[in-house]
């Protein structure tokens, strides 16, 4: 088999790998490109290989590095599967028609300018239908199912631990009768951060692809850096000025609304200093409805919060913003306020119109939470520049700026280590990706120092050999959760009693033809009923 790298190499953005194998062709991630313009031409490119020739996609979740390219692949021709989490195929429902109203966006207003000089007018890279189109191919699965392809491939999802329905993909290969474990790692989260639930842990692996955005660097604690931002924007508004913080629409404006919940609800605060805060995406208020509608992937702590009637997506002080009227009067509002707005790496979106209004003022300030790759102007901003040019207009730097890694959703240099130091059959070969250059090399040089492992990091377009050695309750059907309670009762009953007979057949001892045929369909049975009784608890917590 081939596994060729068209993506996420040495840089942080586009994710897509091509594995090729005997009799088939498999696409792992398909992420937009973001960052400076040069960067961003490149998904205008033709794909290095035929989506019409493409088998199976499988996504390791919904951000747009990593699923943005998606509508354009299936309206180049690809008519495969399309593998993910059930709760990143909803997320991808939100991201990819707000990706595609851009792109019509984006090429509207280049018409405009191309009409004027009298050149020929340019297609969006896709449209709201080709992204509501793609929609169609999901195959949506739970974590922990072993998934049977064709005979040929199975695979596993495991949480990565990154925002909602992110995952660890487990891929297994057979060929000429002998088969090859490749892991993605996809983007890990760090443990112990709120709502979602800690990264798992892999046993092993033959090869293992893994992501390196803060290879060379560990994180401050998530507790102190939410302090700092408590700090910043009680400071802020002392002054009477506006804290802005670009933020990714899924994942971190939901840890940052937890956050300031847990904050302005279980502490006594006075009604003075409960500061305004403005979510104001419409991306965020869509992807924070789905958060809700998946509490089942939700950690035990969220959990008990919402058994206990606290629903940490509300408080007092928080305001979601709906429409434009409604965000362009929070830049004539001249009292204190916070406004979380995406996206993430102020590339594009509302934020740039509420930096337009705000990045002169020397009273407000301005919070990064998140990564900013090298060309955009979240980079920019953070590396001391004193002029930008936004919207046409030339704007000078005044505020003052914060960078607090400490909500990066990533993991650092050291729980990546840790997480490879805990795979107990230790994979040949350690591919390292989404990773800036001289990050990827530092992290490299520590996973060959600790482990003894050989690594590689891929240029982009290079190829590699590789060789052998949920009952779901349906939105609009009333239904009483403890008659459904009784009938889920009798369903786990009866794969118990399939459990005991498959024990039975084997003396207690399973042979691999038992395990490869029945143990894994009673496994995921399982787990559907599992997943099934957290939403009804869910439902009743309600």
């Amino acid at each position: 088999m081939h596994l060729s790298f068209f993506g996420a190499a040495q840089m942080v953005t586009g994710s897509n790998y091509l594995l090729n194998t005997k009799n088939h062709n498999i696409v792992i991630d398909c992420g937009l490109f973001q960052g400076n313009q040069e960067t961003e031409k490149l998904n205008f490119k033709e794909f290095p290989y035929d989506p019409a020739s493409i088998d199976i996609l499988i996504l390791t979740h919904a951000h747009i590095d990593h699923s943005g390219r998606i509508p354009k692949m299936v309206k180049e021709g690809f008519r495969g599967k399309i593998i993910s989490t059930k709760a990143t195929y909803d997320l991808c429902g939100v991201m990819l028609l707000d990706s595609a109203k851009i792109q019509e966006y984006d090429a509207e207003w280049e018409n405009k300018k191309r009409k004027r000089r009298g050149e020929p007018s340019i297609e969006p890279l896709y449209t709201m239908e080709d992204a509501e189109h793609s929609l169609k191919y999901f195959e949506p699965h739970l974590y922990e199912q072993k998934i049977d392809i064709n005979g040929e491939i199975s695979l596993r999802f495991k949480d990565a631990g990154h925002i909602l329905g992110s995952s660890i993909l487990e891929l297994w290969i057979t060929e000429d009768e002998k088969t090859t474990k490749l892991v993605f790692s996809g983007d890990l989260g760090m443990p112990d951060r709120p709502i979602i639930r800690d990264p798992q842990y892999i046993d092993e692996a033959d090869y293992l692809i893994i992501e390196s955005t803060y290879g060379d660097k560990d994180h401050p604690p998530m507790k102190e850096s939410t302090e700092k931002l408590i700090e910043i924007i009680d400071e802020t508004a002392k002054r009477g000025g506006t804290v802005l913080i670009p933020s990714f629409a899924v994942g971190r404006t939901q840890e940052l609304i937890y956050e300031l919940n847990r904050y302005y609800e279980y502490n006594s605060i006075k009604s003075h200093m409960q500061i305004p805060i403005y979510i104001d995406s419409p991306m965020a208020l869509n992807a924070t409805e789905v958060f809700q509608n998946n509490a089942g992937t939700f950690d035990q702590e969220t959990t008990d919060l919402i058994l206990k009637g606290d629903n940490p997506f509300t408080f007092k002080n928080l305001n979601y913003v709906r429409t434009v009227e409604e965000s362009m009067a929070l830049n004539e509002a001249e009292f204190p306020k916070v406004i979380i707005s995406a996206s993430g790496m102020a590339t594009a979106g509302r934020i740039r119109h509420h930096l337009k209004h705000n990045l002169w003022n020397p009273k407000n300030s301005l919070v990064f939470v998140g990564y900013q790759a090298e060309g955009s102007l979240g980079r920019i901003l953070l590396d001391g520049v004193k002029k930008v040019k936004l919207l046409g207009e030339e704007i000078h730097v005044g505020l003052e700026i914060y960078d607090l890694e400490g909500f990066s959703a990533h993991a650092d240099r050291t729980f990546m280590l840790n997480w490879i130091d805990k795979i107990e059959k230790k994979p040949k070969k350690v591919f390292i990706v989404h990773g800036e250059r001289e990050t990827a090399k530092a992290f490299s040089k520590q996973i060959e120092e600790r482990f003894g492992l050989k690594t590689i990091i891929p240029n982009m377009g290079n190829s590699y050999k590789i060789a052998i050695d949920a009952i779901e309750v349906e939105k609009g059907i009333t239904i009483e959760p403890e008659i459904l309670r009784e009938d889920i009762a009798k369903e786990l009953q009866n794969v118990y009693e399939q459990f005991n007979s498959l024990m039975s057949r084997s003396n207690g001892l399973f042979d691999e033809e038992l395990l490869e045929n029945d143990y894994d369909l009673l496994k995921n049975r399982l787990l559907e009923l599992q997943s099934q009784l957290m939403d009804i608890n869910i439902l009743i917590g309600k």
